[in-house]
């Protein structure tokens, strides 16, 4: 009674057989003498249980570009190894392309079918085929084949599913030997990618705006042993050699002028290193010398630039160590100039920047290099890289999905930095759909319109305060309305550089920021390197978890020396501003004291130079450590003004890293106890007199402003793009309404309630 007929099974006990003989296959490896002899009783065996007339194996042939038929049963005799596919041809193509099985009851209507001549499948129309994929992406296809009176059904589909990930690491190893049967690299398999057609990756907005280009992979030491490994058929002589040089020299020498009239305070000479490195005779003498032994001209150039690299690598100084990255960059960019065909270097320029990551060093030279926009694989909008590229207005996506892997050298990118998406070798219809958007991305916007003066609705006047991270910042309040500079972030000079900035450095590039402030008021915050801003050249701020180590205040008390020579240039800078000094990250009353008596020492110092400067600054602090929310009444009695850093404020409360896209759903500045901890701060400081202003980037989104008002703050502080929009809702908004919002927001402990109060969803 329990027993059935083979007819009687169901789909899911059939499964189950298949499944436990397919996982038995060293009954296969022992009686087979050859892989192919394997690879033939492997499609036997599925044919047999999957009850197809036809069963094939396609792997594809890195060497060949195609997909080959490596087994078969069930076709003409011969067809094993005569049967081939590009990518995307024919059925098997197709679904090695696209990465998704098909289901077809008459496979020969399907308009990429390909028919081949005396395989005999003029008689098995139906077709199922799925890619073996080993997680990296596919490496072949497994495709059945029956008549047209037994079609295949979904339960089909499961079973061959479920055999072909069985498969997967048969067929990854026997690719492997395939590679080494024809000399290809078993490294290069990391490079074979699928051809992405209009594919879509929902990202995150990290520097507004949009871009339509080709891609361009920027991967550093990637790309420089990418280089390395590549064979170099034409022979370069020592002529091709110098020009190459003279190019790069020329090249660098522009791009280092354009970004020195662009970005005067934080280029700093940021390739000083390559054109020095191109001037030193060792490295030109060492090149000559190989080639005089007949080394070509592009092997010469890797080798002394690895030997370069191995003695700086070797160092035990982290500035040292840096320089390795000239190197590769530099080295690169020779051999580009040197074999333009057979590198196959795509320029930046007017390109789409794949990146894994970026050094704020890295931005700067990118924007030198004039990119259209940056795919960045990981960080958060938050970092200071997503910050800086605001500030040099180049459209960043942050985006963390598999997919990015697969994107080439001349894809097609279209970024929409407004929401956060991007579309990698878009349709016709995504490219019209964004024409007119794109093109005003590319133009030279007119400022928007905005009103003199910022006032609520009901006349209460608030503060609008600039956010500024380069003096290029400054362009645009030249042209709109700014009460002051609300925050200005002094550690770029100091993270895009390649050592510390002297004093007369810093005082060159803040006095330019003091001149060209709005209504005078400038507010410093002093040096906040640590976390996801740290210096190539500082060893010791990258111990442990950057976040919670040697960072901000901390390193600033730790090295007084470096302290004070930021504060004398302050104050130097600022003789003739209404000038405000406040510290990051203080954790406690005794280090904001510290800190100011060490502003004070300076104030002393100064007065007895007979240089000007400013003797009486505003002093305040960074809210942003939760641990001075329970001591803010006392902070209130000895600071001059509160200015709450949101971003570091929320990561810190909630325990979540703001660049760490893994944990980017639990980063909620509307939680209750962050909503609770701004309100708090703000009565204390209202308590005492003592102005209360919010910098992070809550203050840039205007969903918050109708909170942070209603808390009684009147000023804000925010990134140039968005003073106009957020005066729009200032203006919009009433304070009575304002302050009942804060509330109800306060009153409840709920998140999703929050939500549906501020975003009504």
């Amino acid at each position: 009674m329990n027993m059935k007929s083979r007819k009687e099974k169901s789909p899911v006990t059939d499964h189950l057989n298949l499944l436990l003989e397919i996982g038995q296959l060293n009954w296969a490896f022992k009686d087979s003498t050859t892989i192919e002899s394997l690879l033939n009783k492997i499609v036997v065996m599925v044919a047999c249980h999957m009850k197809a007339d036809v069963c094939s194996i396609f792997i594809f042939d890195d060497a060949k570009k195609a997909l080959v038929m490596r087994a078969n049963t069930g076709l003409k005799e011969g067809v094993v190894g005569k049967i081939k596919l590009k990518s995307g041809e024919g059925i098997a193509g197709t679904v090695f392309e696209q990465n998704e099985p098909v289901l077809l009851n008459d496979g020969f209507t399907h308009p990429k079918f390909r028919y081949f001549k005396k395989s005999g499948e003029e008689n098995y129309k139906s077709f199922l085929s799925v890619p073996i994929d080993c997680g990296a992406g596919p490496l072949g296809v497994m495709t059945l084949q029956r008549q047209t009176n037994h079609p295949f059904d979904n339960n089909d589909l499961k079973a061959l599913q479920i055999v072909a990930s069985q498969l997967a690491t048969v067929m990854e190893n026997i690719k492997v030997i395939q590679m080494l049967q024809h000399g290809t690299s078993v490294e290069a398999r990391k490079g074979v990618k699928i051809r992405l057609n209009s594919v879509f990756l929902k990202g995150k907005p990290a520097s507004r705006g949009y871009a339509y280009a080709k891609a361009v992979l920027a991967l550093g030491v990637e790309r420089f042993q990418e280089l390395a490994r590549q064979t170099f058929d034409r022979k370069y002589s020592l002529t091709n050699l110098n020009n190459a040089l003279r190019k790069t020299e020329n090249e660098l020498e522009t791009l280092q002028n354009s970004v020195e009239a662009k970005l005067s305070d934080a280029a700093s000479m940021i390739f000083t290193a390559h054109l020095l490195i191109l001037k030193d005779r060792s490295f030109l003498s060492a090149m000559n010398a190989l080639m005089q032994k007949g080394r070509n001209a592009p092997e010469a150039v890797i080798a002394v630039a690895q030997k370069y690299i191995a003695i700086f690598r070797g160092s035990t100084e982290p500035y040292i160590r840096e320089k390795a990255h000239d190197i590769e960059d530099l080295a690169t960019r020779i051999i580009r100039n040197l074999a333009v065909k057979e590198a196959k270097l795509p320029p930046l320029r007017k390109h789409i920047v794949i990146a894994s990551d970026l050094y704020p060093s890295d931005l700067l030279k990118l924007s030198a290099e004039g990119v259209k926009g940056i795919v960045l694989l990981s960080g958060g909008v938050a970092s200071h890289v997503a910050i800086l590229a605001r500030s040099l207005q180049i459209p960043m996506v942050i985006v963390n999905d598999p997919q990015t892997s697969n994107i080439s050298d001349g894809d097609s990118i279209l970024i929409d930095a407004e929401i956060g998406n991007i579309f990698i070798n878009p349709s016709k219809d995504v490219i019209q759909e964004f024409r007119d958007k794109i093109d005003e991305s590319a133009n030279v916007k007119i400022p928007p319109a905005m009103k003199p003066v910022t006032e609520t609705k009901d006349g209460v006047r608030i503060q609008l305060m600039a956010n500024i991270n380069l003096i290029k910042d400054l362009d645009i309040l030249k042209q709109i309305p700014c009460d002051g500079i609300g925050l200005y972030r002094s550690e770029f000079p100091f993270i895009i550089r390649k050592n510390f900035p002297t004093e007369e450095e810093q005082y060159f590039i803040y006095k330019m920021l003091t001149e060209g402030a709005p209504s005078g008021i400038v507010t410093f915050r002093t040096l906040d390197i640590g976390g996801d801003k740290t210096p190539g050249y500082l060893e010791m701020a990258k111990s442990g978890n950057s976040f919670l180590g040697m960072r901000s205040i901390r390193f600033s008390l730790k090295n007084k020396d470096i302290f004070r020579q930021q504060i004398r240039a302050i104050l130097r800078a600022g003789a003739k501003c209404n000038l405000k000094i406040m510290f990051p990250m203080i954790c406690s009353v005794e280090e904001f004291t510290q800190a100011r008596n060490v502003v004070l020492d300076c104030i002393d110092d100064l007065a007895k130079s007979g240089k000007d400067f400013h003797g009486h600054p505003q002093i305040g602090m960074m809210v942003e450590v939760p641990a001075v929310i329970e001591v803010i009444e006392e902070f209130a009695q000895i600071v001059d003004f509160f200015s709450i850093g949101t971003n570091d404020l929320v990561q810190y409360m909630l325990a979540v890293d703001r660049t760490d896209e893994a944990v980017e759903e639990y980063y909620i500045p509307h939680h209750p106890a962050v909503l609770r901890a701004i309100k708090r701060v703000a009565d204390a400081g209202i308590a005492c007199g003592k102005e209360v202003s919010v910098c992070g980037d809550m203050a840039n989104k205007k969903e918050y402003l109708k909170f942070i008002i209603g808390c009684g703050i009147r000023k804000v502080s925010m990134n140039t793009v968005y003073l106009a929009e957020n005066q729009k809702a200032i203006i919009e908004t009433d304070t009575t309404q304002a302050r009942a919002l804060a509330l109800r927001l306060l009153s409840l402990g709920n998140i999703a309630a929050i939500e549906k109060e501020l975003f009504g969803r």
